[in-house]
């Protein structure tokens, strides 16, 4: 065997396979991305595909100094997701990642800006309990805050 061939070989293996081998903290981020992506695309089965079985929603809306939490569904949500016009342009821009794991749990916090038809609405953090299950990792639970001040 030609020794350039295999040296080109074994180097190529040492640069896939690192691409192979997935870490959790790249997988967690995949799934909450991939919940991202189906938003913009208004797909119904692409959101609901990131999502477990009974998963919780739900969001702070303030009231002067304290917070009130709503509860949602998951359901409800890609409904009016996937029920959202064509010509409607959605967009939630994660502006950084914060992941902490511990064997099957993770923990996301996502700051973010959205935007609708290319205006912003307003921005806010995300918090995301992920478990790894057996199908991969899934959002148990997701509760965020919003505001339209003090925006960076």
């Amino acid at each position: 065997m030609n020794k350039h061939y295999l040296l080109s070989a074994i180097f190529a293996l040492m640069v896939a396979i690192p691409g192979v081998a997935q870490s959790d903290e790249d997988a967690v981020k995949a799934v909450i991305e991939s919940l991202f992506y189906g938003m913009r695309a208004k797909d119904p089965d692409q959101i609901a595909a990131v999502f477990s079985e009974n998963a919780i929603m739900q969001t702070i809306e303030t009231s002067g100094e304290t917070g009130v939490v709503k509860a949602g569904s998951v359901a409800d949500f890609v409904k009016g997701i996937g029920g959202l016009p064509e010509e409607a342009v959605i967009d939630e821009r994660i502006t950084d990642y914060l992941i902490t794991i511990d064997e099957q749990l993770a923990a996301v916090w996502t700051p973010y800006e959205f935007y609708f038809n290319d205006k912003f609405s307003h921005c806010g953090v995300n918090s995301f309990q992920l478990v790894k299950m057996a199908e991969g990792w899934k959002i148990v639970y997701i509760i965020d805050t919003r505001r339209k001040d003090g925006c960076s």
